[in-house]
């Protein structure tokens, strides 16, 4: 029984945190195009508002896991959460507060 729970705590905690390169580009992508259609592709804005890092400031990385895991109601932006776990969407955060935005093509 014990060993069952150390494996689960293992195999949990493994998946948690930085998704591996393939999903960080099937992650950027998502970045780039889903959230750009809104966005703006250069995050600079359009329908939606700017998510370059100068206008994500001030904001928490718990307000922004529940914007994008829950949307907002009552706007265009729809939830996430069917798409991309809590520690994805804290991996697209990082890559939102980035000065420089990572290519697609580089392995982050």
């Amino acid at each position: 029984m014990w060993r069952c729970l150390l494996l689960l705590c293992f195999a949990t905690s493994a998946a948690a945190g930085k998704p591996d390169p393939q999903r960080q580009r099937e992650l950027r992508s998502l970045l780039k195009n889903d959230c750009g259609a809104c966005h703006g592709l250069t995050r600079k804005g359009g329908l939606g508002p700017p998510l370059l890092p100068e206008a994500l400031a001030g904001k928490s990385d718990a307000e922004l896991l529940r914007t994008i895991q829950e949307g907002r109601p009552g706007t265009a932006m729809p939830p996430w959460k069917p798409f991309v776990d809590a520690d994805e969407t804290l991996w697209l955060i990082e890559e939102l507060l980035r000065k420089q935005p990572v290519s697609m093509e580089h392995g982050g």
